[in-house]
């Protein structure tokens, strides 16, 4: 075994270091992406599963309607 310099174990040690910290930024970023996954899915599936979606276009339907309705028409055939 090479005996190493003073100077030798502090840039190994400062490299171990390093690819610690890059270690520990992909995992930081991996569980971004994770936990933003796990929301955009919890979403959809609260729409899918209380049929939000269908609600809505249903109220809007009747907003629509109601402004409309109060504008007369004059239709002429």
């Amino acid at each position: 075994m090479a005996h190493l310099t003073r100077q030798e174990k502090k840039a190994l040690k400062k490299a171990k270091e390093k690819k610690k910290a890059r270690r520990k930024s992909a995992l930081h970023a991996c569980g971004t992406v994770t936990k933003v996954l796990g929301v955009v899915t919890g979403g959809l599936f609260a729409v899918y599963f209380w049929n939000l979606d269908q609600k809505l276009l249903g109220w809007s339907y009747i907003q629509v309607n109601k402004i409309f309705d109060r504008k007369e028409a004059d239709i002429k055939f």
